[in-house]
């Protein structure tokens, strides 16, 4: 039942809908520690194509999006997620026995379509249920369990690497998603009884598709997403470079990682509590004007000063990577809070578009990748200035 009183969810299903989520962040930062050595392996000539692992993959599960959302909205959610997830199994074994850069790519996509089933359908699974400013808590709290994966995610690689080579990353995420499989079918029933659903053909995707761009709330949050999930993702595919090549830190490269990560799961905890006082929109506000405003002095800092030391660029990591922890849930139960008799198709279109918006962008960072961090500060400050814009334009309107 959907409620902006609904009982608080148990911490079960809060664990259950983080580990459904974080299915891409995993696939992502998982591979971080050993975009390198794939390159070496696979013949790769530019290294700063190897970041085609990670963009391979939000490439998929942006065209996975599309597909997920609607047939969720047919034949329920719970079969619709299983099947991504035998599949996303599928495409893991295909990278583990890959002896060429093609094949990696291609399964990289297939594991991007598959992973497109439990991630969207989780924030559908939500929205079935709370509304307003109670799903965004939610939200923000499965955020912050979320974040504990890209803290452990490149930990967890450096480890399967050390034991087995690159390959073993992909057995690693076999073994994450088996059991997750296996506890989602145990405890989360159906939220989209029959009465509910939709048929599946092209006219009412089609209806659907014209609701959603006459939500003038949705379309622009949707658009926020994608402007300040561009340089993120190019932060992901440029993050090994930056800690080991520019500033020399090795290894640790995966601890100093988690530190920003463990950034974003605080503001995910403080959002969950100022955001029934103070309301999505005005936290989203704040934050983007901060990660602008700080991206944009960084910038300026190298333009005049030169490279900033490693404890200043720490900082402006630790900063701006707080402020994506606030914005990040917020703007998805912004964009979802009209869309609840259509959860599965809204969750769709809103994860597509914002990510093939946002693949366009990353390559601003990750293309163009110099051996300094202005192509990600700019990146940031650039975007972030555009999504203010427009979230205030919005607002006035």
């Amino acid at each position: 039942m959907t409620s902006t009183t609904a009982s608080r969810p148990g911490i079960s299903y809060l664990a259950i809908m983080a580990l459904l989520t974080s299915i891409g962040a995993l696939t992502t930062d998982i591979m971080l520690p050993a975009l390198g050595v794939i390159g070496r392996d696979l013949g790769v000539g530019d290294i700063n194509n190897t970041t085609l692992i990670v963009t391979a993959f939000f490439l998929g599960m942006a065209i996975g999006q599309l597909v997920v959302g609607p047939l969720a909205d047919s034949y329920g959610r719970k079969p619709v997620v299983l099947v991504g997830y035998a599949l996303f199994i599928i495409g893991c074994l295909l990278s583990m026995v890959a002896e060429s850069w093609t094949l990696m790519v291609v399964a990289r996509i297939f594991q991007g379509i598959a992973a497109a089933a439990p991630r969207v359908i989780a924030v559908a699974i939500v929205r079935d249920e709370y509304t307003g400013r109670v799903m965004a808590r939610i939200m923000s709290i499965i955020m912050a369990v979320f974040i504990l994966t890209p803290i452990m995610a490149p930990l967890l690689g450096q480890g399967l690497i050390y034991i087995g080579g690159w390959r073993a990353t992909f057995a690693g995420l076999i073994l994450v998603a088996l059991p997750t499989a296996w506890w989602f079918h145990r405890s989360i029933p159906e939220t989209l009884p029959p009465a509910r659903r939709r048929p599946f053909t092209l006219r009412a995707i089609g209806r659907g598709i014209v609701q959603i761009c006459r939500s003038r709330v949705t379309v622009v949050y949707m658009l926020a997403m994608g402007f300040i999930a561009g340089p993120f993702i190019g932060y992901l595919g440029t993050a090994r470079q930056i800690f080991q090549d520019v500033y020399g830190v090795g290894d640790m490269f995966v601890v100093y990682f988690a530190v920003g990560s463990i950034s974003a799961g605080v503001a995910s905890l403080l959002n969950a509590r100022l955001v029934m006082r103070h309301g999505m929109r005005r936290l989203t506000g704040i934050a983007i004007a901060a990660l602008t405003v700080l991206s944009a002095g960084l910038w300026g800092w190298v333009a005049f000063g030169g490279v900033p030391g490693f404890g200043v660029f720490m900082g402006w990591q630790i900063a701006a990577i707080f402020c994506i922890g606030m914005i990040f849930g917020n703007v998805q139960a912004l964009a979802m809070e009209p869309l609840g008799h259509i959860a599965g198709l809204g969750a769709a279109i809103f994860g597509a578009v914002s990510t093939f918006i946002s693949l366009p962008l990353s390559w601003m960072v990750s293309g163009y990748f110099d051996g300094t961090i202005i192509p990600l500060i700019r990146g940031f400050a650039v975007m972030g200035g555009i999504t203010m814009v427009m979230v205030l334009v919005a607002g006035r309107r």
